[in-house]
């Protein structure tokens, strides 16, 4: 039976992992976006490479428009109202009122929905991150 030195071979694993972590780092760069999305949402920052798994992008909603249903899962997500105004509806939390010039909290685990309920075009950016909790 073949006996492997177990400290080499911890070595090279860690050596290993440690070249993946810097050439993944290394991918990320400074970068800006133009806002100028045509509307509906427009993602900009994609997640890993790109990011540490950070994602965002820009809405524009119509009056009466929505996003849709959808959960931020094990993240956490930030809207900064640009413009216009409207609401955040969420399954077990109360609604949120959106106006220009304001930042919106939304937790992870949260099911929830944007309508523009103004009379202008409801114009936002949004950032989701994860959780210490995503990466158990």
């Amino acid at each position: 039976m073949m006996r492997v030195k177990l400290v080499p071979v911890l070595t090279l694993v860690v050596v290993t992992f440690g070249v993946i972590a810097g050439q993944d780092r290394a991918r990320r760069e400074p970068a800006t976006f133009a806002l100028d999305c045509a509307g509906g949402d427009c993602p900009l920052l994609k997640g890993a490479p790109q990011t540490s798994g950070m994602r965002g992008g820009s809405v524009k909603l119509q009056p009466g428009e929505s996003v849709g249903w959808h959960s931020t899962s094990k993240n956490e997500e930030a809207l900064v109202i640009l413009h216009g105004s409207g609401v955040v509806n969420m399954e077990g939390h109360s609604d949120l009122l959106l106006r220009e010039k304001m930042l919106a909290y939304i937790p992870p685990a949260t099911r929830h929905n944007v309508t523009n309920n103004g009379t202008q075009l409801l114009e936002y950016v949004w950032v989701v991150a994860p959780t210490p909790e995503a990466t158990k």
